[in-house]
Formats: C-alpha cells, sequence, structure tokens
C-alpha cells in the first residue's frame, strides 16, 4: 500500500507515485492504472526503544506527561 497526501495542483487534485514504486512494477509514463482511494488514520508510533523506555519509567512520568497534555 502507498501512502500519499492528496494535493492541489491548479483546478484538479493530484495524488503521487513515488519513483521507486513506478520502478519496481515497470511502469512507464503514459500508462494507464487503475486506482483505488481510501481515505486513512494516520497515527504517530514510538519506536520500540522509546517505548521501553517510557514504559520502564512511566510511573516516574506520568505527573509530568498528563500535565503537558493539557496543555
Amino acid at each position: 500500500m502507498i501512502v500519499q497526501q492528496l494535493r492541489k495542483s491548479g483546478n484538479s487534485y493530484v495524488v503521487t507515485i513515488p519513483k521507486e514504486e513506478v520502478e519496481r512494477h515497470g511502469w512507464k509514463e503514459g500508462q494507464h492504472l487503475a486506482v483505488e482511494l481510501t481515505e486513512i488514520e494516520l497515527r504517530p508510533t514510538l519506536r520500540p526503544q522509546l517505548r521501553e523506555i517510557l514504559e520502564r519509567n512511566w510511573d516516574k512520568m506520568e505527573p509530568g506527561l498528563r500535565y503537558l497534555a493539557d496543555r
């Protein structure tokens, strides 16, 4: 799955396909492709190392993090 952002270009909207993906499939400029679009929600995720540190130190950091979350 390719995740791209919808952009405005003049009076149209565009979604780009990364060059690497085009080359991987052997597609050529001018070729017709079928595209199915679905809206998604992106959520940030923590790297495993950072998640481990957060979980290990949650009890000490929780009050400060909750304070910052309310700001």
